[in-house]
Parts: structure tokens; sequence; C-alpha cells
């Protein structure tokens, strides 16, 4: 059943926030980046019913059908230091996952760094992407792709991604829900370096203690995924006890 977006549903779920809505755009991250760097305020969005060109990490495709998911990016502006941009990744990921947890949906958990899983598979993937000035930050497009009611049953990611739908039996109102999500990223945005996010974030890793092989530019390192660090490197202790930090890759799970 269609639920399309209007401006006049996103206005009186999201109240007072600068947003755009877009019925087809490239990417809401492009839109988000340039809006950001001519002054959109913190918390401003923009969504879209459908991207040609989304995105996640390592540049992968992200495509849903038109009215299907949640496609959007809200501008933050937080002051961190560029070790600590994971931190954004975590605010995105935890607001999703509470939400999910607010509407009765379980299990709920995340794939180290960034994957929103429900039963084990892929619901939603955040990407934030930064520009900076040196080493100061400015605005980050904290980008999230939430599957609502995509259909994966015929298609070859029918075992590893999910829609909140297929869950739970009934229609989700996409923009109620998109509102909670905001409020909740408003509030962990006011508390990125606090202790309180790493603490939200590490209890629902599922990627802790699993044997895991991760792969990035500087090679392939295997062991069990023993911890996150302050700003969410994933630490993984290998043969002979050495502890390694991994800060970008892609991390799998490895067969017992």
């Amino acid at each position: 059943m269609s639920e399309r977006l209007t401006e006049a549903r996103l206005r009186s779920a999201l109240g007072a926030r600068p947003f755009q809505l877009h019925a087809q755009i490239g990417s809401t991250n492009d839109a988000a980046r340039a809006w950001g760097l001519t002054g959109a305020v913190t918390g401003a969005l923009v969504v879209a019913e459908e991207q040609t060109s989304g995105r996640g990490r390592f540049a992968r495709a992200w495509r849903a059908p038109p009215e299907t998911a949640l496609l959007f990016s809200v501008i933050v502006r937080p002051a961190l230091r560029p070790s600590q941009m994971p931190r954004v990744s975590m605010i995105g990921a935890v607001a999703v996952a509470e939400c999910l947890e607010a509407i009765g949906l379980s299990p709920v958990s995340l794939k180290w760094p960034n994957d929103v899983l429900l039963a084990g598979r892929k619901v939603a993937g955040i990407l934030p992407e930064a520009d900076w000035a040196g080493d100061r930050l400015g605005a980050v497009a904290l980008g999230i792709g939430l599957n609502v009611r995509v259909d994966f049953g015929e298609s070859p990611l029918a075992a590893s991604a999910i829609s909140l739908e297929t869950v739970m039996g009934t229609q989700i109102d996409r923009a109620i829900l998109l509102g909670q999500i905001l409020r909740r990223i408003d509030y962990w945005s006011a508390r990125i370096a606090d202790a309180e996010l790493l603490t939200a974030w590490r209890i629902r890793l599922a990627t802790i203690g699993q044997q895991v092989t991760a792969t990035s530019g500087s090679g392939t390192i295997s062991g069990v995924a023993s911890g996150v660090d302050a700003d969410g490197g994933l630490l993984i202790t290998g043969e002979g006890g050495a502890i390694y930090r991994v800060i970008a890759g892609e991390v799998t799970l490895r067969a017992s």
C-alpha cells in the first residue's frame, strides 16, 4: 500500500525542523553536505522517496523502490577531533536501534561499525560524510537508509536483509517513525562525547565475541572481536594474544 511522504505529513511529524523533501534525488548525503556548506542549521534534514545514486560504505549502492524505505540525511555539527568521527555513526545507529526497540521489534543489534540488524539481518545502514577545514570539523551529513517495506523475498539479499513491516506484519507510518528517530539523534548529538553514548552503542554490538576477519587497505586481520575503544575502533585479539585496532575496513564473521 502506498504511504507517500508529503510536505504536510512531514511538517506535522517534524515540527519546526527545516527539511527538504525530494521525490527523487541522486543522494541525500550530497544534498545535505551542499546545504551544510551554505549554513544549514544542526538538525536540518534532507529526505527522499527514491535515490538514484544512494551509497553505503565503500561507495556501495543503496537502492530501494520508491516509498519503501526511509532515506534521509540529517546535518550535525559536533565538536570532535578527526579520530572521534566514528561517534557520528554511533548516534545514528543507536537512535535507530532505540526506536525499533520502542515499537516492539526484536532482537535489534548492531554490526560494527554502522549496520543495524533485525533478527540478524540488515535493516538499516549508517553513512556519515564530513567536510573539514584542516582539523576543524564543519558540517556532517549523517545519512541513514532504513528498510521499511522493501520486499527482499525473491532477491539475492533475502538471507541478509530484512524490512520492518516483514517482521511487524502491519503498515508503519514512516513520517512518525522518522520524527522519532530524529529526536533520538538530537538527544545523542548533544551527548556525542559522553561515555553514555559509547555504552549504548557497545551493548548492542553483535560483533563482540565473534570470530572475525577484517580487511582494509593495510591488509587482513583474523581473530576474536574482543572489544571496542573509546573512539569506536574495533579491537581484534589474534593468535598469540596480540591485539589489533581496526578503525576502517570490511569485517566479516568467520565460520566456527
